[in-house]
């Protein structure tokens, strides 16, 4: 029997939350960090300062959008991007 592979489709591609700048309020956005991944204040003003960084991988457009608001409301640029499809599904 030979194997065989399915693709499931989704309604919504995963996104990815970018942080691009921290902004002059790196503390503000290191606490909206933290509410959004649960890390804890130490590591999230480390993951903070080091840009650009991936904050939150492969959630939905909503979540994405919702963590963005969050980071810009802090004082921080962030975007979310859509995850590339992967090599072995383009034929």
């Amino acid at each position: 029997m030979a194997d065989e592979y399915f693709l499931l489709v989704c309604d919504d591609a995963p996104h990815d939350v970018v942080l691009t700048d921290p902004g002059v309020r790196v503390l503000d956005v290191a606490q909206a960090v933290r509410r959004l991944t649960g890390l804890s204040v130490w590591r999230s003003k480390v993951l903070a300062t080091q840009i650009p960084v991936v904050i939150l991988d492969g959630v939905s457009q909503e979540d994405a959008e919702a963590a963005v608001t969050a980071l810009r409301e802090a004082g921080a640029q962030a975007e979310a991007r859509e995850q590339p499809e992967p090599d072995f599904l383009k034929r």
